[in-house]
């Protein structure tokens, strides 16, 4: 026998769910579990291999500012909830309401729980290749979302160090930029002459 769900009920219903799950242990131990729901997502890193640079994001969180008042804005990739099902579609969008880039292919990292502790979140991670001549709007995010969003086109060797000396980094853009330099090491060194 292994833990089971007896009952499971809402508590809160807004832009996410959280729920209150009664679980029956395997022993027969009753016990309360939190359940956060707010959907699937996707996060994806353009890169540019001729010129050996990613697009990043970033912008104010409000939980970050809650745990670490005054903290900078944390480099992120581009990332949302993928409201429709479709993880490809919307990838494409999120680049394009947030950094203003036209993707094309999209190279798929993982599909991973990101909190499997607490929430029902999936997510899709994606690399895509894009050119310069990609950079078809300014990005920014959706003004009634109120994303306020800074796009940053970072040197691959730059984001790199970040990534592996910043004392807090993003958990989708480490996955993201260390699968990266696994599939493609060549771009993390100095481009031959």
């Amino acid at each position: 026998m292994k833990n089971s769900i007896v009952d499971v009920r809402i508590v809160v219903d807004g832009w996410m769910k959280v729920f209150l799950a009664d679980v029956k242990s395997a022993t027969g131990q009753l016990f309360t579990r939190h359940i956060e729901h707010h959907g699937d997502a996707v996060a994806v890193l353009p890169y540019d291999d001729e010129r050996r640079v990613a697009l990043v994001i970033s912008q104010f969180r409000t939980p970050v500012e809650h745990v670490s008042p005054g903290a900078d804005n944390i480099i992120e990739p581009i990332a949302g909830v993928n409201d429709d099902g479709d993880a490809e579609a919307c990838a494409r969008r999120e680049a394009m309401e947030e950094a203003g880039v036209r993707l094309g292919t999209l190279e798929k990292v993982a599909n991973c729980w990101s909190m499997l502790a607490v929430s029902t979140e999936r997510l899709v991670l994606y690399l895509a290749p894009y050119r310069a001549a990609d950079r078809v709007a300014s990005g920014g995010g959706l003004a009634h979302e109120n994303e306020d969003i800074d796009v940053n086109e970072m040197s691959l060797a730059t984001l790199a160090d970040h990534v592996r000396t910043a004392s807090t980094v993003d958990m989708k853009l480490l996955a993201l930029v260390q699968a990266l330099q696994i599939r493609r090491p060549d771009l993390f060194t100095p481009k031959p002459a």
